[in-house]
């Protein structure tokens, strides 16, 4: 067994040594998985493995929803949702001190809904918002921190596909996960609103009001948000109302964005084509790291690293909640470093059975004793928590992704006003992340509500 814990301390070694030399995630892990196997039971296994393990995790239902939810975000990108949306929330916020600011993160909110991806919400936000900013004269650290913490609501807001994907990998219900992350998603556009509104209490000229619309602007604007309010309204309500499941429930998403931005002349010919080949690409990485992600799962799990991890922390007498905050603390680092999809395929195969052995330890003797719930329920707490630690970590200094997105757009705001501009917003990201562990409720009440 010890030779065992060695070799799998050693495949995790090497996996983090390739990461950091910049070999793509997916063959580090299926390079390392592979060896690992090999070592431990023998080439034999590993060939049964490659002879079913591709079918077996490609050929499930619920993962066709994920290139479906790629698509619809590609095409959202392209049929101009995200300048409809920014312009009906200038309309209505851009009157107050601070207000473009916060339509920016109203767009960035309503535009994850449709697309589920951060990076590609900050970018996208990031070309319509910026330019309206700078003109109304904001400066330039609230206008680059605004549209870097705008950027990471796309990847909780329903519907996410690193929602989805981790949904697949510890086998919960995807429609009840999509319920959970309705409320701290909604606290989350809530806390970075009021942060605004905080920032620019303590430096007025930072964000100077826009002026109010006029009536045939404010008209014209909240009618041209509508056909975006009802595709989200059609693709979740639908799901949630359980008309149909996710994968029906995308693709009539992808059918209803593909209309919005055909009649508004936005997704011609040339457009369609670079969506589709984006989505195939993006698609085939999200695989390939699937399967390396299940074989560095197999390889862990026959080398016993999650039960001696847990095994360890029984040993240690730890609380279970301060394990947690260390798998956090720990997300948050590692998001520093690399993209939540990368992050949560890789660390997740290992995190969760670690979790699961503490959740049933011997504190009380009881059911879930060990968070005072269930399984179950830990399982949507837990998935809750990551995500919004992940986003944490793409706004986290000195090295969040989002920032230097942004940070690439805004090239006359040196990257350390950005970073400047950001920090209010991780501050209150952190404030939510101490609210949703001292109220589990706050992700678990709507799925226990809607019976999700």
């Amino acid at each position: 067994m010890a030779d065992a814990l060695s070799l799998g301390l050693t495949g995790l070694a090497a996996l983090v040594v390739l990461i950091a030399a910049r070999m793509p995630i997916a063959y580090a892990m299926i390079l390392v998985g592979g060896i690992g196997i090999v070592a431990l039971n023998g080439p034999a296994l590993m060939l049964n493995q490659l002879k079913t393990l591709a079918w077996g995790q490609f050929s499930i239902y619920d993962l066709s929803v994920v290139p479906m939810f790629v698509l619809m975000g590609a095409f959202a990108a392209r049929a101009g949702l995200s300048a409809a949306l920014f312009r009906a929330g200038n309309a209505w916020l851009g009157w107050m001190r601070g207000g473009t600011a916060m339509a920016a993160v109203a767009a960035c909110a309503g535009f994850g809904a449709v697309c589920g991806s951060s990076l590609a919400t900050a970018s996208t936000m990031g070309k319509v918002a910026l330019p309206e900013l700078k003109r109304h004269g904001y400066s330039g650290a609230l206008a680059t921190g605004t549209l870097a913490a705008g950027g990471v609501l796309g990847i909780l807001i329903p519907p996410s596909v690193v929602l989805i994907l981790y949904a697949i990998l510890v086998e919960a219900n995807i429609v009840t996960m999509f319920l959970a992350a309705m409320l701290p998603a909604a606290l989350a556009v809530v806390l970075f609103l009021l942060t605004i509104a905080a920032y620019v209490a303590i430096r007025p000229g930072a964000g100077p009001a826009a002026g109010a619309a006029d009536r045939a602007e404010f008209r014209a604007a909240t009618l041209g948000v509508l056909p975006v309010l009802g595709i989200f309204a059609l693709v979740l309500g639908g799901i949630y109302a359980g008309f149909y499941n996710p994968t029906p429930g995308a693709a009539v998403g992808v059918a209803l964005v593909w209309l919005y931005g055909t009649l508004r002349g936005r997704l011609r010919l040339g457009e369609m084509r670079a969506a589709l080949l984006e989505t195939a690409s993006i698609t085939g990485m999200i695989y390939l790291i699937l399967l390396g992600a299940e074989l560095m799962k197999i390889f862990l799990s026959r080398a016993g690293l999650p039960q001696a991890a847990a095994e360890w922390i029984l040993a240690a007498g730890m609380e279970p909640m301060a394990v947690l905050v260390l798998v956090l603390l720990a997300l948050i680092l590692l998001g520093c470093l690399m993209d939540s999809l990368s992050m949560i395929l890789l660390v997740i195969p290992f995190f969760w059975p670690v979790l699961v052995e503490i959740n049933g330890g011997p504190w009380q003797g009881a059911e879930g004793a060990g968070f005072g719930m269930s399984t179950e329920d830990l399982k949507i707490w837990f998935g809750i928590l990551a995500l919004v630690v992940v986003e944490l970590g793409l706004i986290t200094p000195p090295v969040g992704m989002n920032v230097f997105v942004i940070s690439a757009m805004a090239r006359g705001t040196p990257m350390i006003d950005t970073f400047k501009g950001v920090t209010p917003f991780f501050l209150s990201e952190l404030l939510r992340v101490g609210l949703l562990l001292a109220f589990p409720a706050l992700v678990l009440w709507l799925p226990r509500m809607l019976g999700g």
